[in-house]
């Protein structure tokens, strides 16, 4: 196992780790074992696809073959992250107040009382 020259917890030297585009040496052979299977894995993700007798197995092999084909969907998290509310914009407070159905969303930023 390789030495730290940096303590946990504090940022790594700007030149430290794998430089971009350099293969990481010690998955390379896994990673080529691998893909040396992948033209019969994908003949039996689509054999599965056709011919599965659980519903189950098939949509997941027709789901397998698509995010190889088309690449993955992107996936978006809505994040509530306790805030107070006099951080919040009058945009986001309009947002949601529209949510829960007490204001509409055609709602405008309100005019300016002072």
């Amino acid at each position: 196992m390789a030495k730290h020259l940096f303590k946990k917890g504090e940022p790594r030297p700007a030149n430290a780790g794998r430089k971009v585009g350099i293969p990481n040496k010690a998955t390379a052979d896994v990673k080529a074992l691998a893909q040396s299977y992948a033209p019969e894995a994908v003949k039996e993700l689509a054999r599965l696809a056709l011919n599965a007798q659980s519903e189950q197995a098939r949509v997941t092999a027709i789901k397998e073959i698509l995010d190889r084909a088309f690449g993955k969907p992107h996936i978006t998290a809505e994040v509530n992250a306790p805030r107070e509310v006099r951080d919040l914009s009058t945009a986001e407070l309009l947002r949601i107040l529209a949510a829960h159905g007490v204001f509409g969303d055609e709602a405008e930023e309100p005019e300016r009382l002072h």
